[in-house]
C-alpha cells in the first residue's frame, strides 16, 4: 500500500516549542477511517467517540496535535503544577496522562489492526501518573513526549490497510474494534485539552 509522506520538524524558538507539519499526498494512498457504530466499543468510551468531528480522522489528528502545544506552550512551569481543587491532577499531570493513554491506545490499535486476538490488559491510570512521577519533570519535556507519542499515532493510522480497521480485538475485557480505538485515541485528547481550558485556566486567569 501506498503512503504519504509526511515530515515533521520541532522548532524551538523563544524558549516554546513549535511544531510545523509538512505532508505532501500521494495520488490514491489514503482512505478515511469509517466512523465506529456504537456496538464497536464499550459505553464508557461514548463520550469520547462523540467528540470527534465528522470528517477526514488522519488530518483532525495532526490538527489536534497543534492545538495541544499551542495550549500547553503558553503555560508556565509555575502554573503547571496547578490542581483545579486539593487531589486532582496537577496541569502537567494531565498531560502526561495524555501522552501515556495515547501510547497504550496506540498499542492496542497495533495489535488489533495486525489482528491480533490476544487479549490486552487495562491500566489503572492514576498508579500511572503516581508511578511517572511527572511533578518533578518539566512541562515541555512531557508535552515533547505526547508530541513523540502523536506522531507515531498518526503514521500507525496512515500506514493501516482499509480491512483492517474492522479488525475486533479485546482489550480491558471489552471487544473493540481498530476504527473505534483510534476515535477513542482523537477524542480523549480533546475530553482532556477542554479539561485543563475550562477548569484549570479559568482559575488561573
Amino acid at each position: 500500500m501506498a503512503a504519504a509522506l509526511f515530515l515533521w520538524y520541532l522548532i524551538e524558538k523563544n524558549s516554546k516549542m513549535k511544531i510545523v507539519i509538512f505532508s505532501e499526498s500521494l495520488k490514491g494512498v489514503f482512505r478515511m477511517v469509517q466512523r465506529p457504530n456504537n456496538n464497536e466499543f464499550p459505553d464508557y468510551y461514548v463520550p469520547y467517540v462523540q467528540l470527534v468531528p465528522e470528517g477526514d480522522l488522519l488530518q483532525f489528528l495532526k490538527e489536534s496535535l497543534e492545538k495541544v502545544v499551542s495550549l500547553f506552550e503558553g503555560i508556565s512551569e509555575e502554573d503547571a503544577q496547578f490542581r483545579y481543587e486539593p487531589g486532582k491532577w496537577r496541569i502537567k499531570e494531565v498531560l502526561g496522562h495524555m501522552a501515556d493513554t495515547e501510547r497504550i491506545m496506540s498499542y492496542r490499535l497495533l495489535r488489533v489492526g495486525r489482528g491480533d486476538k490476544t487479549p490486552l490488559a487495562g491500566f489503572n491510570e492514576n498508579d500511572y501518573v503516581a508511578g511517572a512521577q511527572m511533578g518533578e519533570l518539566p512541562l515541555q519535556s512531557i508535552l515533547a513526549d505526547f508530541i513523540a507519542v502523536r506522531k507515531a499515532t498518526i503514521t500507525l493510522v496512515e500506514n493501516m490497510p482499509e480491512s483492517a480497521w474492522t479488525n475486533v480485538g479485546n482489550a480491558n475485557g471489552m471487544e473493540v474494534t481498530a476504527r473505534a480505538i483510534a476515535y477513542i485515541i482523537a477524542g480523549h485528547a480533546i475530553h482532556h485539552r477542554s479539561i485543563v481550558t475550562d477548569r484549570y485556566l479559568t482559575k488561573l486567569n
